[in-house]
């Protein structure tokens, strides 16, 4: 926790600039209920970028490039790892018929749940992490500090890596969500009305109050986003292990700007179909990185160039060569 009372002025103007966007997001150009347009949406995804950039140079300034660096690989594997996230949206939307006006609605309250539950999770395993390092030891003649929980996050992000590779297009948008785990706990504590009433969670029917299916469908973004969390953080913390103000704020700021990505590309995801393997090169690579931290440290520029070239490569390739079309014989 040392970086946070080392740096009260940057945490400040982190949580102050949140705050405010959060505030006229909602409160001003958002306090009606409206269906996003690819311009809005656009104008928002600059915004979002936009801050995070200023942000990580406020960090260089009062800090030094290391962090700046390491704010920058955070915020860029959060973002690309957070496209999966993009295609449950579209899933819990086309299932739970969310009338387009209020998608809004449910990726803002969506993303509140998720700046609590990240920070549950960075600052707790930044403490676990801590408290895992097994004694100095002798491996081929040099003394290394082996943490047991990195090296299992390393293990598990290799194989994650090697598996999305090889793994089939999963996004089937048929897919049936009544069974979510979401879905079930919902049903089992809550009366659940059939039919939405405008954009309310809440509403009362026949004296009986009960959770509409906007609820419902904000439950499963909640619960898809903690299941996603257990990819992507172990992911960041490859990157500042022991700093959880580079990891949160870096991490918010790629969630922040979610919900007016996936207004931006909703319609266009199929034209990323070589991201996957990009996403899982850089699995891969972050695996590797935290099993061999003990004995070799990748620089911090070094894993941001990798990240950076592997996602700018895997979407060159997505344009140059999309996806064959079936060819429908009659």
């Amino acid at each position: 926790m040392d970086h946070l009372i080392n740096h009260p002025g940057l945490l400040g103007v982190f949580g102050v600039v949140v705050i405010i966007m959060l505030l006229l997001d909602l409160g001003v150009f958002n306090r009606h209920s409206h269906t996003v347009s690819t311009k809005e949406a656009l104008i928002w995804t600059v915004v979002w970028i936009g801050l995070a950039m200023c942000f990580s140079g406020v960090i260089y300034y009062y800090m030094d490039f290391e962090n700046f660096a390491r704010f920058q690989s955070a915020y860029w594997i959060e973002k690309a790892l957070s496209v999966d996230n993009l295609f449950v949206f579209i899933l819990v939307f086309t299932f739970f018929k969310v009338p387009k006006e209020l998608h809004h609605r449910v990726l803002f309250w969506g993303i509140i749940g998720a700046l609590v539950f990240r920070a549950i999770f960075i600052f707790a395993g930044v403490e676990i992490i801590n408290m895992t390092y097994l004694p100095a030891m002798e491996i081929f003649g040099q003394t290394v500090e082996i943490n047991a929980v990195l090296t299992v996050f390393g293990v598990f992000l290799l194989i994650s890596g090697i598996k999305s590779w090889f793994a089939k297009d999963e996004h089937d948008e048929n897919e049936d969500l009544s069974k979510n785990f979401a879905v079930r706990m919902v049903h089992k504590f809550f009366k659940v009305s059939d039919e939405y009433d405008g954009e309310k969670f809440f509403t009362v029917k026949n004296g009986v109050r009960m959770v509409t299916p906007l609820f419902v469908a904000l439950m499963v973004i909640e619960f898809t986003d903690v299941i996603f969390a257990v990819d992507s953080i172990p992911a960041i913390f490859a990157i500042a292990p022991d700093d959880p103000f580079i990891l949160y704020t870096s991490n918010i700021f790629a969630i922040l700007g979610l919900r007016s990505l996936y207004f931006l590309l909703a319609n266009f995801m199929d034209k990323f179909s070589k991201l996957k393997y990009g996403l899982a090169i850089i699995l891969a690579f972050i695996g590797t990185k935290m099993i061999i931290s003990p004995f070799y440290h990748v620089d911090s520029m070094v894993s941001l160039s990798v990240i950076g070239g592997v996602l700018t490569l895997s979407v060159i390739a997505s344009f140059m060569f999309p996806p064959k079309k079936e060819v429908s014989t009659k």
